[in-house]
């Protein structure tokens, strides 16, 4: 065929695919409906692993699955706003990395609230007045991130998905590298990139800001400035990229998980998260864990935290594959709870693809 006739083809193909995806817009609105008398959450992480697994399996390319993940993602991001436009709030400012996980999972039509703390977030959700929350809980670089961990000891929300996000900093500016006077950032990304900022900008200063966005709005605005942040801020504050994937450890991740007021079904490859107060007595932590290394249950984080209601007592947040509605896993619960005062299942929730 000839280029007329291949453009003909294409568009006789955009045709095709226009009308499929206003039929399967109607056909979730019909879903909608149904929930809505049912009272059924809109957002259904369960069924949004199950689509993007089977668009994976009977991918045959050219696109990657991560192409085609992507835009199945904001597909239904646009029919769930059909019916009102899912909420969710994150730490701000926007476009933070934060933002950007919130994005990765709710889609480009969802409405965004980037809040001043972690417990903000956590009362707008519970309050009923935003619909989920996007909060990190843990990093390959630093850890735990305490402030969201303190939060899940008090409140009644629950786990209903993750993400795993590979954290790379980029240089960026409107001035050329070799123009560049000074260099803004968040104090842990400069940290993240100090060896890079040493061999390549010696001698500029690093001068902190509240926020990696917040650097790239200063950087916009003064001529011989940069800023190391993320490629969602270099679109925000149209700023050129001088240099990508400025950090020191190229194995930078990130979890965040997204919080609401639902329980999530098996998706056959989960993972669930609980919080334990153990007995105070000799060996009341090896007999909590003996349970699981029974059924060859993968525990795959295990951390302590001041309890916050007496001295010197810790409650254990605990990360394991499987789901709660799995019969060996209630097996195992209900045997490691006869060795704790109290346990609470935080939520499970399909488990996150390592995805650069």
């Amino acid at each position: 065929m000839n280029l007329d006739e291949l453009r003909a083809k294409i568009d006789s193909l955009d045709s095709d695919i226009l009308t499929n995806l206003n039929e399967r817009a109607r056909m979730a609105q019909e879903i909608g409906e149904l929930k809505r008398r049912s009272d059924a959450p809109i957002y259904v992480p369960e069924r949004e692993k199950a689509v993007f697994s089977r668009i994976a399996e009977r991918n045959t390319g050219p696109l990657s699955n991560k192409a085609l993940t992507t835009v199945y993602r904001e597909i239904i991001s646009a029919i769930r706003a059909l019916e009102r436009p899912t909420s969710v709030a994150f730490l701000g400012p926007r476009d933070t990395f934060s933002h950007m996980a919130a994005l990765r999972v709710f889609g480009a039509e969802s409405e965004y609230h980037p809040l001043p703390s972690f417990a903000d977030v956590f009362t707008e959700v519970e309050r009923g007045r935003i619909d989920y929350g996007v909060v990190p809980v843990e990093s390959s670089m630093g850890g735990s991130v305490s402030d969201t961990l303190d939060r899940f000891i008090t409140s009644e929300l629950k786990i209903v998905n993750e993400i795993l996000m590979h954290i790379t900093q980029n240089l960026l500016s409107k001035s050329k590298l070799e123009e560049v006077k000074r260099v803004y950032s968040k104090d842990n990304a400069i940290l993240q990139c100090r060896n890079w900022l040493r061999a390549n900008l010696p001698g500029v200063p690093l001068i902190e800001t509240s926020s990696t966005a917040e650097a790239a709005r200063r950087a916009a605005g003064e001529p011989g400035a940069a800023a190391i942040a993320s490629r969602l801020a270099a679109v925000t504050y149209e700023l050129d990229v001088l240099a990508e994937r400025v950090e020191d450890a190229p194995h930078n991740f990130t979890r965040f998980v997204v919080i609401g007021r639902q329980l999530v079904r098996p998706t056959g490859d989960d993972k669930t998260s609980i919080l334990v107060w153990v007995k105070d007595r000799a060996g009341a932590l090896y007999n909590l864990l003996l349970p699981f290394q029974k059924r060859g249950i993968n525990l795959t984080r295990i951390e302590s935290r001041p309890s916050q209601q007496k001295a010197w007592e810790y409650v254990f947040f605990i990360d394991f594959l499987g789901h709660i509605e799995d019969a060996i896993v209630k097996e195992t619960l209900e045997e490691a709870g006869d060795q704790t005062r109290n346990l609470k299942i935080l939520g499970s929730f399909p488990r996150a693809d390592l995805v650069d």
